[in-house]
């Protein structure tokens, strides 16, 4: 009996790292794709989306997201016309057929549509294209076992978020807390390798830099207690998040023309909306990029609570309108937009002096941990986003631990994961 195990776990050890490098190349790809959308939708060559958008012309900002979306909408209506697209979690947990080309087309399409400035994540595209890839590699381990394949599955999509990102803890914990809710030493030694050897091929691209460029802060222990402040504010901010995003969802997947119209309307508004707010378009990295900005790009109390106001308004409507995509970094932007106005008001009116990254991030962190039901793993995502100095993860730790702790509290379970393909 020994032998059939010992060639199982060399099958298993071979498929690990083939599920890595290829959760590399769906992060890798998935990038360029996206950036080349975005440069082609609002006509730039270097810098930030926000640069892009700020530098464009105003037919362009209005249009341009329109457009991609009209687009990406034909391409949804074509293909769930044809064939079934289910979500990620639920394929894997289930240990269904991979739906490999639907999953790779949906995935190009989610791209598309981000990338021509619509409110929702791009980490959707990845994990469903490592997935896919992942289950195509791996197909010639025949010695596998079910609970073996179920775990490479889940460890692609954690790696092709950890590669998109460069986050490879974050990646491995996505994977383990998120998807596969276990911390079995064989899927935690899986999580870590796949998410590190993709995050290194996906560096041909990120170059293994931190997503955001966190300022100086000075250690202080007045940061701890603003964070637990923080968790109530969290905590509101997340569940009214949950609640518009819950409405927004289709039951079903928008499967008429309908999903056309809908999308460039959204598009639209989206552009329309850029003239003033030009933080909008995109998963919300241009908003995480402005709350980390020492004078916070000159935001105002009254900018700030606008953009906390539509962001979850545009990702609703994006998503009621038929599209798909992450909801991880929109639920970050909201929390580091509530954290901003709140720093914003409180400098304003009392004349404090906080710290308006840390307050911004640790809001982010909060409000992703009442989405997504994992604390430290929301925690560790943000401060990986940034790299600030480990002390602060402690920060983020109490903050999203907090806002965890109060949704317990408050709705007696776990609010359901927001992400539709990662729940």
């Amino acid at each position: 009996m020994a032998l059939p195990a010992h060639g199982r776990n060399l099958d298993f050890s071979c498929a690990v790292v083939i599920v890595g490098l290829l959760a590399g190349i769906a992060g890798l790809s998935t990038t360029v794709v996206l950036r080349f959308v975005e440069h082609l939708t609002y006509h730039y060559t270097f810098g930030s989306l926000l640069a892009g958008i700020t530098g464009s012309g105003p037919v362009r900002r209005a249009v341009g997201p329109m457009v991609g979306a009209a687009l990406a909408g034909l391409g949804w209506w074509i293909l769930r016309g044809r064939t079934e697209v289910p979500p990620l979690a639920g394929t894997i947990a289930r240990r269904e057929r991979i739906p490999r080309l639907p999953w790779s087309i949906d995935a190009a399409l989610q791209v598309v549509l981000v990338g021509s400035g619509a409110s929702l994540g791009r980490e959707g595209a990845p994990r469903q294209f490592a997935a896919a890839l992942a289950d195509v590699g791996t197909r010639w381990c025949k010695r596998l076992s079910p609970a073996d394949r179920e775990i490479l599955l889940a460890c692609a999509a954690g790696a092709g978020l950890g590669a998109v990102y460069a986050v490879p803890l974050a990646g491995a914990l996505f994977a383990l807390r998120v998807l596969l809710n276990s911390w079995h030493l064989r899927a935690v030694g899986a999580a870590l390798i796949t998410s590190s050897l993709a995050v290194a091929v996906g560096s041909a691209i990120t170059h293994d830099r931190p997503e955001l460029d966190w300022p100086s802060a000075e250690s202080t222990y007045l940061l701890s207690a603003h964070a637990l402040a923080l968790a109530p504010v969290a905590f509101g901010v997340g569940w009214v998040f949950d609640r518009i995003m819950a409405a927004a969802r289709p039951a079903r997947l928008m499967r008429s023309a309908v999903v056309i119209p809908g999308l460039a309307a959204a598009g639209l508004l989206t552009g329309v909306c850029s003239h003033w707010w030009p933080e909008l378009p995109g998963n919300g990295e241009s908003i995480l990029t402005v709350s980390l900005a020492s004078d916070m790009g000159g935001m105002t109390p009254s900018a700030a609570a606008v953009i906390l106001v539509l962001k979850p308004l545009l990702t609703a409507l994006f998503l009621r309108a038929g599209g798909a995509g992450g909801m991880l970094t929109p639920s970050l932007a909201t929390g580091a937009a509530a954290g901003s106005l709140l720093v914003l008001t409180l400098d304003a009116v009392a004349g404090t002096h906080l710290h308006g990254p840390v307050i911004s991030l640790a809001a982010a962190a909060g409000v992703l941990a009442v989405t997504q039901g994992s604390p430290i793993w929301a925690a560790i995502f943000v401060w990986e986003l940034a790299r600030p100095p480990i002390w602060m993860l402690a920060v983020f730790m109490v903050t999203a631990v907090g806002a965890h702790g109060l949704t317990t509290l408050a709705m007696g379970r776990r609010l359901p994961q927001l992400d539709h393909r990662a729940g």
